[in-house]
């Protein structure tokens, strides 16, 4: 959550010369335009994630697309299952500290996750992102591909990176992935 995916994506489907999704705008479309903070406050999140699993199964038939998922989406095995059916999943691995600034500068009021906790926005982003991470981190260490922009990158103020260096980095770490998943089918594993 608000660490970049459709920003980044839409670089790298430009790069690559891809198409470009992001999955929550779908079910956003699907359920009459609603917003996915008013789809969580009307259905609930099962219901959402339901959308989303369905969404993600129509797109893992298609080739030459980046998608951008909702940080969510590593909750339900399925949704692995459809993502890396065809595709190279990318972990945009980004400082929580950073991202609680980055959410509470613009506000909550459009991440239904972050309704649950109580203080200034910085604090309840940075509380709720901390407990999201705790929950899905083994899910999102599953990624192909892991772009960790505190680690690899030595930033720990991502406002210093652009959205094209992030995209880079993930170009790198693609090929890393390629290389080292063609090394493996030479060695017969």
């Amino acid at each position: 959550m608000g660490s970049g995916k459709t920003t980044v994506g839409k670089i790298l489907s430009h790069v690559l010369g891809y198409s470009f999704c992001d999955s929550d705008t779908l079910i956003e479309q699907e359920v009459n335009g609603m917003s996915v903070a008013e789809i969580f406050k009307l259905h609930g999140e099962s219901f959402f994630r339901k959308k989303e699993t369905e969404v993600l199964q129509r797109l893992s038939s298609k080739k030459q697309l980046v998608v951008s998922t909702g940080g969510g989406a590593v909750v339900r095995d399925v949704n692995w299952d459809y993502m890396q059916k065809k595709g190279i999943v990318v972990w945009l691995d980004v400082p929580l500290e950073a991202l609680a600034q980055r959410i509470a500068a613009v506000g909550t009021h459009s991440r239904p996750l972050l309704h649950y906790e109580d203080g200034d926005p910085y604090t309840k982003a940075l509380k709720r992102l901390s407990y999201l991470l705790e929950q899905r981190g083994k899910n999102y260490a599953k990624a192909n591909a892991r772009v960790s922009l505190e680690g690899k990158l030595g930033y720990r103020d991502v406002s210093d990176l652009t959205p094209t260096e992030i995209a880079i980095e993930a170009l790198e770490q693609i090929e890393v992935y390629l290389k080292e998943e063609d090394g493996m089918a030479i060695a017969g594993l």
